[in-house]
Formats: structure tokens, C-alpha cells, sequence
């Protein structure tokens, strides 16, 4: 998993955007999660959780299953009494949180966590970036590939199709189809090219791997294992920890240094 957001970070954002004080933000924080842990299930509020700064946590920590059925206008009710405040405040501050969790949380998490959530949770989930335009999440992923890497953005785009392309050679075109979905639609294209040579798993060690990611990169060995770690470390921000999870159950033992940055 990439580095987690720090919690004065956090609590930054939602000061920002939400025009809080931080003992203000505190409140909206703890309220807002502690709401969300009682609407979503226990394995998705731990899932989401992972992302989150350690001292955040706790606000997460499952409540007795099942979730309850709740809509949008009990949620905010609910925030509302934990804060102390009115339903109005309490929705904006809400907004701020989500908007919070948005830069914090995979964005595969957060479509998990809005699958179980109703269609009038929705501007809660656009402040959070679920749904947003498809080129600013393209521009995210290979930009996120720069900025881990240290390289340009140019190198970046390159470093990133060659490692999805042979990830796609290397393991069974279902799984590939399963995150697919997850990825922007720009990064998709490096998928297609590897299953059009094989569609069925590939055998290929660890080594054979970063020598064709090499290759087709036009950069020394040791340059290419360092972008595909950055490259499955970013994956691992936009598939769920399930679908991963999936995908490197299919990966053998030598592929592990390769994914030691993903957590």
C-alpha cells in the first residue's frame, strides 16, 4: 500500500474545505466515520480504514452486522447529533470530511463503499471523487506513477502500460477483465495488448517480467523493476484490496520484492 495520508493532512482538508477550526473538524470527523461505520458493513469499514491515518481509525471499527438500511437525510441526522449541530451544518461538514477520505482512500475502496450506499448519498460521494470526469482519474493514475517514481510524466505513462501490458500477459484474462473496471479508461489499452498475445496466464518469472517491461520501457533492468513497483503500488490504489489481492494470488513467490510497495 502507498504512504498514508498523516492525520494533520487530513484534518487540514477538511479544515480548508470545510471552513472549520480544527476542534470543529475534529467533531465532523468522528461523527462523519462513525456514522459511515454504522451504514456500511464491517469488512468494507475495515477495508476503508487501512487508507486512513492511524489515530483515524478507531472511528471506524465495525458495529454489529448487519449495516443498517439508512438513507442520506438520517445519515446527516445522525452526524448532526453527534456534532451538536444543525442538519444543514452537519451535511456540509460531512461533504468536507468525504472530500477528505476522497485524497486519502483508494479510489477501488471508495467504489466498494459506494456500492452499498443509496443513489442519494451522491453528493457525498462527487465530494469524495467517486464518479468524477474520466480524465482527471487518467491524469491521476499516471501522474500519481511520476510522483512515486521521480520521473517525468512522459516516462511515467510508458512505465505504466508496460508493466499492465505484461501483467495481463502474465495472468488469466478474467482477472485482468475484473480490474479493468476499476482502471481509467486511458490505461486500458496496455491491458488489451497483452491479452491480444495471450489470454491464457503466462508463465514468467519475476526477472522475465521486469526484462520485458525493460524492453518495451527502452530502460536499464534495474530502472524497470523500480517503475513496476511504483506501477503495481499504484494499482493497488485503484483495485480493491479483494481484486488484488486476486491478482497476485496468481503471481509467484519471486514476484514478492516487486510488490513490497504495495503493501
Amino acid at each position: 500500500m502507498a504512504k498514508l495520508m498523516r492525520y494533520a493532512t487530513f484534518m487540514g482538508l477538511v479544515e480548508r474545505v470545510g471552513g472549520l477550526t480544527r476542534e470543529e473538524a475534529e467533531r465532523a470527523v468522528e461523527a462523519t466515520l462513525r456514522t459511515l461505520a454504522e451504514r456500511i458493513t464491517g469488512g468494507e469499514a475495515r477495508d476503508l480504514a487501512l487508507f486512513l491515518p492511524r489515530e483515524l481509525r478507531p472511528l471506524l471499527a465495525p458495529v454489529p452486522e448487519p449495516a443498517e438500511a439508512f438513507d442520506a437525510g438520517e445519515f446527516v441526522r445522525r452526524v448532526a447529533e453527534r456534532e451538536g449541530t444543525d442538519p444543514m451544518t452537519a451535511r456540509e461538514h460531512a461533504r468536507a470530511v468525504f472530500t477528505a477520505l476522497g485524497f486519502a482512500v483508494a479510489p477501488g475502496e471508495l467504489r466498494d463503499a459506494a456500492a452499498q450506499l443509496p443513489r442519494d448519498f451522491a453528493p457525498f460521494l462527487e465530494a469524495a471523487g467517486v464518479g468524477r470526469g474520466e480524465a482527471m482519474a487518467e491524469d491521476d493514475a499516471v501522474t500519481r506513477v511520476a510522483e512515486l517514481a521521480g520521473i517525468d510524466h512522459e516516462a511515467a505513462r510508458l512505465a505504466t502500460e508496460a508493466t499492465l501490458e505484461a501483467l495481463a500477459v502474465r495472468i488469466s484474462d478474467g482477472e485482468i477483465h475484473d480490474i479493468e473496471r476499476d482502471l481509467p479508461a486511458n490505461l486500458r489499452p496496455a491491458l488489451e495488448r497483452g491479452l491480444s498475445e495471450s489470454r491464457a496466464a503466462r508463465r514468467m518469472s519475476a526477472e522475465e517480467f521486469v526484462a520485458r517491461v525493460a524492453a518495451r520501457e527502452g530502460v536499464p533492468v534495474d530502472e524497470a523493476r523500480d517503475h513496476v513497483r511504483v506501477v503495481l503500488a499504484v494499482l493497488r490504489e485503484y483495485v480493491s484490496a479483494d481484486e488484488f489481492h486476486d491478482v497476485t494470488a496468481q503471481l509467484s513467490n519471486d514476484y514478492a520484492p516487486l510488490l513490497s510497495a504495495a503493501g
